[in-house]
């Protein structure tokens, strides 16, 4: 019992480390400190049932949520170890994290830390990368067995973005999908969803030929009017189970965070994946087709001029329980 922090510090990583993006920022997880440990679950009621019935999406938020936990609670000073649910363990639980013997937190740990409360989904057109090869490091500390990181090259992007057009043009008069959708986007005092100064306007949503469609807000462009030119990766399992996606979301806030760290701008895309026939599309763009793409994440530059707000998130009496108690 010695290495678990009091509850003021749980609460306050936690906090921090529900900053994770999560599909629609419908922010589906849960956790469950038991005295000793935390327990790691997913939110059915929560779940997009029209555009993620599979719940990959939502265990993908999960894991994004998980790996900022470690980096939260490394921050506070009680590094976590976690250990992934078996397959017979209760359907929703995905993960249990036990707290290691307290540490400094390494420069790094502070470095993400920091990046969580910059992050930002970046739908607007971004420039380039200033420096290419952050692309390249990023593969390396993203490095991860379960999950490969691959560069999708220019000359192969436009397949990319008509893959994107495809997916929008299916969706577009699926009433079911398009409700679900309107749901969690544009509200104002919801401490859930996409507000609609997360958004981008018409002009600018048309410059960026990979993207989600949201509805669109009225108002003026936030960027000089430029085709996007952000750098676009993918991220692929080589199995499509619970605990791929698991490691895909893991992965996926590592990319961001260490991205963000490096002053890079950032917005992850799911829906391209949403179709199989778009997924086999962005496979084939893949050094090795075998593979399952998980996610697409758009990596550029951003002008320091116009930084969007925070979108809001739930305090913890909503997604925290103590059964110690």
């Amino acid at each position: 019992m010695h290495n678990v922090p009091d509850r003021s510090t749980i609460v306050a990583a936690l906090q921090l480390a529900a900053r994770a993006p999560s599909v629609h920022n419908t922010q589906p997880w849960h956790w469950d400190f038991d005295g000793t440990r935390l327990h790691l679950s997913s939110d059915a009621e929560r779940q997009l049932t029209v555009a993620d019935p599979s719940g990959r999406q939502e265990v993908i938020s999960c894991g994004a949520m998980l790996q900022h936990a470690r980096i939260a609670f490394a921050a506070q000073r009680h590094p976590i170890t976690v250990h992934y649910a078996p397959e017979e363990s209760r359907h929703d639980l995905l993960a249990v994290a036990e707290f290691d013997t307290p540490r400094p937190p390494s420069d790094r740990e502070r470095a993400l830390a920091a990046a969580i409360r910059e992050r930002r989904s970046d739908r607007l057109p971004m420039s380039p990368p200033d420096r290419p090869e952050l692309i390249d490091q990023l593969r390396e500390v993203a490095a991860d067995p379960r999950v490969q990181l691959d560069t999708i090259a220019d000359d192969v992007r436009p397949r990319l973005a008509a893959a994107s057009r495809h997916t929008a043009a299916m969706h577009q008069y699926d009433t079911p999908y398009q409700t679900e959708l309107r749901w969690w986007t544009g509200n104002f005092d919801l401490a859930e969803g996409i507000p609609p100064a997360a958004l981008a306007t018409a002009r600018e949503a048309a410059l960026v030929d990979v993207g989600r469609d949201f509805p669109v807000p009225p108002g003026t462009p936030h960027r000089a009017e430029a085709p996007d030119h952000a750098a676009l990766v993918v991220l692929s399992t080589a199995a499509n189970s619970e605990p791929d996606w698991l490691a895909t979301g893991e992965a996926l806030s590592t990319t961001l965070l260490s991205a963000t760290a490096a002053g890079l701008a950032t917005c992850p895309l799911t829906h391209i994946t949403e179709i199989p026939a778009a997924l086999r599309t962005i496979a084939t763009l893949l050094p090795e087709p075998s593979r399952i793409p998980q996610a697409v994440i758009r990596l550029g530059s951003a002008p320091h001029d116009y930084v969007a707000p925070p979108t809001p998130r739930r305090g913890t009496d909503d997604f925290l329980t103590f059964t110690d108690r």
